[in-house]
């Protein structure tokens, strides 16, 4: 029987410790000694997070396929377990096998979140890998960057051999065959990471170096060969239909933040908000054919056990045959008992349809995200999105039976005003009024409207990686303003307002756009004890501004200082799908209040093409 790598005295000494046991429903099971390369897939946070995470299904089951890969999985032990390892010396294992993870070939770790960058540095700490890649050596795994904040990679470059940039369907087995051939060959490590930073997207930043002017901007970056490429050029999938897709997802033992099966119905989106990174870096926007999804539903929920299925997308309303998909899945499920929730739904008289026909009405809270109070935002954001419609919608929902609505709105836009932040409740006051005009007798009880919101921060290739971000004062500031506004409105009772930590934000813009200098910055923090910093219970901005004054660093040069519009960006010399030109282009539409259409409207001439994209390819069928 297999033994825990964790003695049952430290195990039981831990809050849910079935987050390190492993042997999950569907996970992997193989004898490590008949493969030719052991990859772990990390995801750094908490077990229930990193479960809930559709990629690194998708990888970890693209992977196992393979007969010469085995793929385990670890996660970031939560504060109770890091400081028993430490104590006992216990090194971070893998829950399939519990091996050491600095047994492995890879250490593949997703990068999903700027305020995840410590735990990275715990991870590796705990693994015994040492925490520069410039001090690693020939046994020590290949540890390679993956996910959304790669898009950016330099602020944690000093801490990674490799980083994926673009979709992992794509280019890893080329790396596989590559790394086979290094252990035929005896090819040393810089060498292999030479070799790797020729496949397409497949970065290798220790072969890269980068310069500054006198005023701290960037003045260029350069590979140390001639034949490595000057722009990364993402890899992004073009079949999207064919692709491979788990139809046996690990299941958790403990209830994950996405407990459910997760079934992506399409990639990319064509909405174009401009302060949407994923809405840009995921360009072009591609479907599953429908036939697809249903056996894909039908088989994932067998395989699993799952008594709820989630459609996944940026913009589930935009998939052009959801009606068919959603009828499919309530005729198939509704004698199993399993439920089907439909996120990311723009609301309208077609989402409240298929709403009602999924869950009924009283359920949960109906959820808009105007982001901005008053339209003129809205037209600086390209939200799409009117008053008119957004009370219309609202009317329509209030007709069919809801009384509980959520509002997402973002502060600290670029242009916005204290009046702008000051119409966010008044905005909210509108939606009470309509649920009003109902006839009393159809009004069950008071309407309750919760506002939320978040604080601003610029994101690379965005029109808004030009912006500067309010200092976490500023954005206090608007917060007060939006809560004296709601002191005026008549409904301020059934009106709930909260909003997030401003400090955090600040923490995250800096991280979003830094350059390669950050590195020093975050390990300082990481050595002084910050980690979870995602977590807000855990987030020590006092020893974050300590690093960066110990490290000669401002804040402000990364968070508010005005880019200029030829500015040589830290990102870059990658090349996400969507040109700079096109990004500056938004940006002064953005400043015009100038709205642009979405994709199936009308193509905007991104850069996506290359992929397959443009309205001739949105139109097709």
């Amino acid at each position: 029987m297999r033994q825990t790598a964790l003695p049952d005295e430290i195990l039981m000494q831990v809050d849910k410790p079935a987050r390190y046991i492993g042997g999950e429903i569907n996970s992997a099971q193989k004898d490590p000694a008949e493969v030719a390369i052991r990859f772990c897939m990390c995801f750094p946070d908490v077990y229930e997070i990193g479960m809930s995470h559709l990629g690194i299904q998708v990888l970890y089951g693209m992977f196992n396929d393979r007969e010469d890969v085995y793929c385990e999985r670890v996660y970031s032990p939560w504060t109770d377990l890091d400081a028993l390892m430490r104590e006992a010396h216990i090194p971070l294992f893998s829950l399939e096998t519990q091996s050491p993870i600095k047994d492995f070939d890879f250490l593949g770790i997703t990068i999903q979140y700027e305020m995840c960058y410590t735990n990275i540095l715990q991870v590796l700490d705990l693994s015994d890998i040492p925490l520069l890649a410039k001090d690693r050596g020939e046994e020590d795994p290949i540890v390679v960057g993956g996910g959304p904040c790669t898009y950016n990679p330099e602020p944690i470059a000093d801490f990674f051999d490799l980083f994926y940039i673009g979709e992992g369907e794509v280019s890893y087995d080329a790396l596989f065959e590559l790394y086979k051939e290094k252990k035929r060959t005896g090819m040393d490590r810089r060498e292999f990471l030479h070799q790797a930073g020729k496949i397409p997207g497949i970065y290798a930043p220790g072969l890269y170096e980068d310069s500054y002017h006198e005023d701290g901007t960037l003045a260029g970056f350069e590979p140390v060969y001639d034949d490595l490429p000057r722009t990364i050029q993402k890899v992004a999938v073009t079949d999207f239909d064919q692709v491979y897709y788990p139809k046996a997802p690990v299941v958790p033992f403990i209830k994950a933040t996405q407990d459910r099966v997760m079934l992506e119905i399409q990639r990319g989106c064509i909405r174009g908000c401009r302060f949407c990174q994923a809405g840009m870096i995921y360009r072009p926007n591609r479907e599953k054919n429908v036939e697809t999804l249903k056996k894909l539903a039908v088989e994932m929920l067998d395989n699993t056990g799952h008594d709820e299925i989630s459609l996944v997308s940026l913009s589930t309303s935009d998939y052009k045959e959801l009606d068919e998909l959603v009828s499919f899945l309530l005729d198939g499920l509704r004698e199993k008992r399993i439920e089907l929730t439909l996120p990311s739904l723009r609301i309208d008289a077609v989402a409240l349809d298929l709403m009602k026909r999924i869950k009924g009405v009283n359920q949960s809270p109906l959820t808009f995200a105007p982001e901005a109070g008053s339209q003129r935002l809205r037209d600086v954001i390209n939200k799409g999105l009117s008053e008119e419609e957004i009370l219309e919608g609202a009317g329509l929902a209030f007709e069919s039976g809801w009384d509980k609505v959520k509002l997402y709105f973002m502060l600290g836009l670029p242009t916005e005003t204290d009046e702008d932040a000051r119409e966010i409740p008044q905005l909210a006051e509108k939606i009470a009024e309509r649920y009003y005009e109902l006839p009393k007798e159809r009004r069950k009880r008071r309407i309750a409207i919760t506002m939320v919101t978040s604080f601003f921060v610029p994101k690379p290739f965005t029109p808004f990686q030009w912006a500067c971000q309010l200092p976490p004062d500023g954005f206090l500031h608007r917060s007060h303003e939006v809560a004296e506004s709601l002191k005026e409105q008549l409904n301020q009772r059934s009106i709930t307002y909260h909003w997030h930590e401003s400090r955090t934000a600040q923490m995250e813009g800096v991280l979003a756009r830094g350059d390669r200098r950050l590195g020093k910055v975050i390990l300082k923090a990481y050595e002084s004890g910050c980690f979870y910093d995602a977590w807000e219970d855990h987030f020590d901005y006092d020893k974050w501004t300590k690093a960066f004054k110990e490290c000669g660093l401002s804040m402000e040069f990364y968070t508010q200082r005005p880019r200029e519009e030829d500015e040589l960006f830290p990102w870059d010399f990658i090349d996400c799908g969507v040109t700079k030109p096109f990004l500056l282009r938004e940006w002064k539409r953005a400043r015009g209040g100038i709205v642009t259409p979405n994709c199936r409207e009308q193509c905007t001439g991104c850069g996506c093409r290359v992929y397959g994209g443009g309205v001739c390819f949105e139109n097709q069928g």
